[in-house]
């Protein structure tokens, strides 16, 4: 389960396209941080995506991914030319392919490595999606199915691309827009596929004397409500809307932590439910509760540049929104790359010391670093190189923050590991406990 949301320049104070996104996984599926330069191919040169292989062009863009450490394509990621792309699980009517086909996470890499826009990438995907489809497992420990929908920006534009097997609909975004684990298009859109409508009154999902509507035709209602993704959506949505104006970097951070409603309650607990309805999604026990954020990024796409800022860990309430440029080294990438087992050489495992950790007493723990969190992204943007500033001097910067968030992490791990006992619910303990177990973690 995931959430993402973009905020037009308009709404930005003409800053430039802010797109957000918390990708939402199992427990231990480390988020791997990866920049792919561009390339250039041979004639009839092929790509292997994660399970198949199809023709490759003769030229790819620069990439910078998020992604699960497993999976060829990426959860969100961005161009050198500023297109970004969030995808979002979606259950449909429509039956899930589950033998070797393009993932959405594989569409979503394979439009940024092509495409110049927004518009540009959404059609990469959709002659992607009528020529292949779409479908393959996307379960790291089990099998997990389901179509796709995506958030597609540029500087200038965004579009919201839902899917259904090989059907699809669009719809140019205005202002703020925000989507998670459900279909939205309704009766009004700017694109359609050309069977979507014809194809959905044959099989009976358009009632008599009702206008077609895409996201009541197709949507599968027992696994969009219990994955509660339009609640989330409202969340969202509400949360932006709710947001002083202009909408500022620091808020889509916090949009990007929200828990239950959204609001700062220091009692909050992330064992409160056995269901999932938070932006910041905590795992847990139960079968609704099997997600977890691992990995979340905000993009500023603006005429001049682009800029990233990514947690690349697990759980944005208890990490740092980090920079991150396209033509800066990431700081960890002479780093192994992360698996589904601890190992405190990686960032991503690093961190989970600290997340792990904060879970047994999640009210107690959090207060003793929120604070010193949102101080230190504060300097970050403060701190921030002005446009003219350097290659070298960009590159200091990146290096400078990743330093002061890691030492910030390690200051924070010996606080929580002098706090009190645990205090949850029996239920999230056994969890946790066996989610440790299977990555062979150690005592925390």
């Amino acid at each position: 389960m995931c959430d993402t949301f973009v905020v037009l320049s308009e709404k930005t104070g003409g800053r430039g396209t802010l797109l957000g996104k918390n990708s939402d996984r199992e427990p231990n599926e480390a988020h791997q941080v990866v920049f792919i330069p561009a390339q250039d191919y041979p004639e009839g040169a092929s790509v292997r995506c994660t399970y198949r292989e199809i023709p490759q062009v003769r030229h790819t863009f620069a990439v910078l991914l998020m992604k699960p450490f497993w999976i060829w394509g990426a959860e969100m990621g961005v161009n050198e030319h500023g297109v970004a792309i969030g995808n979002e699980a979606v259950f449909t009517r429509m039956p899930y392919l589950k033998d070797a086909q393009l993932t959405g996470m594989d569409l979503l890499r394979l439009a940024l490595e092509r495409a110049v826009s927004a518009e540009g990438a959404l059609n990469v995907i959709v002659e992607l999606l009528e020529q292949y489809g779409q479908g393959g497992n996307c379960g790291l420990t089990h099998g997990f199915y389901y179509h796709n929908s995506f958030l597609i920006a540029d500087p200038r534009e965004a579009w919201v691309l839902e899917t259904a097997g090989t059907h699809w609909v669009a719809e140019k975004v205005k202002g703020i827009r925000t989507i998670s684990n459900a279909l939205t298009i309704g009766e009004t859109w700017d694109r359609i596929s050309p069977q979507a409508i014809a194809f959905a009154r044959q099989q009976g999902w358009v009632p008599k004397g009702k206008d077609f509507c895409f996201s009541r035709a197709y949507s599968d209602f027992l696994y969009t409500t219990f994955g509660a993704g339009r609640f989330r959506q409202s969340c969202t949505t509400r949360l932006l809307l709710e947001s002083q104006h202009p909408v500022q970097l620091f808020q889509a951070f916090r949009v990007l932590r929200a828990h239950g409603q959204g609001e700062d309650d220091p009692n909050w607990r992330p064992d409160v439910a056995v269901h999932g309805a938070d932006i910041c999604m905590h795992a847990g026990w139960g079968p609704v509760r099997g997600s977890q954020t691992t990995g979340s990024a905000v993009f500023e796409l603006r005429e001049d540049g682009v800029r990233v800022w990514v947690t690349a860990t697990a759980a944005p309430c208890t990490s740092i929104f980090k920079p991150l440029y396209l033509d800066t080294p990431i700081p960890w990438q002479s780093e192994p790359t992360p698996t589904a087992f601890f190992d405190p050489a990686c960032l991503w495992w690093r961190h989970e010391r600290l997340h792990r950790k904060t879970l047994e007493n999640y009210p107690q723990q959090i207060a003793l670093y929120r604070a010193e969190r949102d101080a230190l992204e504060a300097r970050f943007l403060q701190d921030l190189p002005d446009e003219q500033a350097s290659l070298d001097e960009r590159m200091r910067y990146v290096q400078t923050c990743f330093s002061m968030a890691e030492q910030a992490e390690e200051r924070w791990l010996k606080a929580v590991r002098s706090e009190g006992e645990e205090h949850r619910r029996f239920y999230t303990r056994w969890a946790w406990s066996k989610f440790n177990q299977q990555a062979k973690m150690p005592i925390v």
